[in-house]
């Protein structure tokens, strides 16, 4: 019978990052079931308990407690787990050279006054403490990418009013993408700089956008990423104006990119008329968005792939290019970017698929609607990486599901994205590739498409190479593979068991 055992840490927190890489870490340790290090939040310890990694000692621990939480197949091996976590936790941290590259200081006062010329400050703390940190980065007159999720509702729309007020930028809670005067930041890619600025809800949407207009011979002047939430009704897009304000004013942009799922409507009829002020080209990305009103400095792309085409001059792909698949075998799409799902069910839905989503969007059902349809699943989603790195940091969190797609008896086509760029896995494509490598002949046709640039860590040429010698397909975008695979099911056999 399993064991599980917590520890807590009082008046404790690291980055989320770095505690799911220690989980990972703990995890591929001899007899450990599940792990989890997460600071003590309500939201935290429901998950934890979800898991089925919640002791007694646990359920003590407040919003300010880091707690451990260990499942293993017997006392001895959870302890073992437990000293293993704290041994890693005690590692003193190094730095090495010298000035301010050196500088490790232990609060926003100190780092300012470290590097007196910074005004920018990347916030990435648990949200218990994020909002009152962002809050003094703009009392000192700071712009802040806020990294750190679980912040209110409440709490966001303070921050952004305050940023409103003193002119600056607030970019996040969860914001995962940005690039501002070429410096990549949080999970971005390294792009060409150039003329065109992206506004963008969507970390992987401001990634893909960028990639493919950098691949396409155009450049990057910034791009701002938002958070989620901002053009939902309550918080009225209040950071993506100020970005149109200051993108505005940016004599290297000449024009912008806005990239989002639909926005309330409300919302989007500001969005617009601020659009229509603009002195340059506008470029509308509402993901499935329908009947948008707009102004005639802007023109709309349904998808990232389009936006991006748009952005470069070119023809957008137009859906009557796609025709209905008449197989009876499933396509099973495992997603690491949220938005790359999302435009993967539009595209599906344009081509008179059923598809069911655990993130669902316009002409698509709830997953537990998935019997008969095909799927997409978003992996990056909180239900998916419980205590876990997110599958951009660590690939294997997919593996599962994907060995579980290419052995089902009904599956005809899997379709993945690779999102390279910094903070990415450093082989995401080879681990995919050793996964596909081991399956047994046969099986379903598998196609990707690659996220990022040859400037990139992991090279985006290479990393296409890995796949395609796998036999995997990688068309240039994430809506082109997806196009692909609803031709090889409009081509498959209906499935046996192969």
């Amino acid at each position: 019978m399993s064991t599980v055992l917590n520890e807590v840490r009082r008046g404790t927190y690291l980055d989320s990052v770095a505690l799911m890489r220690i989980s990972g870490a703990i995890r591929s340790m001899d007899g450990v079931d599940e792990c989890g290090l997460m600071m003590g939040t309500p939201a935290n310890l429901r998950i934890l308990a979800d898991a089925g990694v919640l002791a007694a000692e646990g359920e003590t621990a407040g919003p300010g407690d880091l707690v451990i939480a260990i499942r293993a197949r017997d006392a001895a091996r959870a302890a073992a787990a437990i000293a293993e976590a704290a041994r890693i936790l005690s590692r003193p941290k190094r730095t090495s050279g010298s000035g301010p590259a050196a500088v490790m200081p232990r609060t926003l006062r100190s780092a300012v006054a470290a590097l007196p010329g910074a005004n920018l400050a990347l916030v990435s703390v648990p949200g218990a403490f994020a909002a009152t940190e962002a809050m003094k980065a703009l009392a000192a007159g700071l712009n802040v990418l806020l990294f750190s999720d679980n912040v209110s509702l409440d709490d966001e729309i303070a921050l952004k009013a305050e940023a409103r007020a003193r002119g600056i930028l607030m970019m996040g809670p969860d914001c995962g993408t940005a690039i501002i005067g070429g410096v990549p930041l949080a999970f971005a890619n390294a792009v060409t700089r150039g003329d065109t600025g992206i506004i963008g809800a969507s970390g992987t949407g401001i990634q893909e956008v960028s990639c493919l207009v950098s691949n396409g011979g155009g450049g990057i002047s910034h791009a701002i990423g938002t958070g989620g939430r901002d053009l939902s009704r309550e918080v009225g897009a209040i950071t993506t104006l100020t970005a149109l304000d200051l993108l505005d004013a940016d004599p290297a942009t000449r024009q912008i990119v806005l990239i989002s799922k639909p926005p309330a409507p409300e919302v989007a009829r500001t969005v617009l008329a601020r659009v229509s002020r603009s002195p340059k080209r506008v470029v509308v990305c509402f993901i499935g968005a329908k009947d948008l009103d707009l102004p005639p400095n802007a023109v709309a792309g349904a998808t990232l792939e389009d936006a991006a085409n748009l952005a470069l001059g070119r023809p957008v792909a137009t859906p009557a290019s796609l025709s209905r698949p008449t197989a009876s075998g499933k396509l099973h799409g495992l997603f690491s970017g949220g938005t790359l799902a999302a435009e993967a069910q539009l595209i599906l839905s344009r081509a008179g698929l059923a598809v069911a989503s655990n993130a669902p969007v316009a002409g698509s059902a709830p997953i537990a609607e998935a019997h008969g349809r095909h799927t997409i699943l978003d992996l990056g989603d909180d239900a998916y990486t419980i205590g876990r790195p997110h599958p951009m940091i660590e690939p294997a969190v997919r593996d599962a599901h994907i060995r579980a797609a290419l052995e089902s008896p009904d599956c005809a086509v899997v379709l993945l994205d690779c999102v390279l760029g910094y903070g990415s896995h450093p082989d995401p494509a080879g681990h995919i590739a050793r996964l596909v490598e081991a399956r047994p002949p046969g099986g379903p046709r598998i196609v990707a498409s690659v996220t990022g640039t040859d400037a990139d860590p992991q090279s985006r040429t290479l990393q296409v190479e890995r796949l395609r010698a796998a036999g995997i397909e990688v068309p240039p975008s994430n809506a082109a593979a997806t196009r692909r695979a609803v031709e090889l099911l409009t081509q498959a056999t209906p499935p046996e068991r192969r």
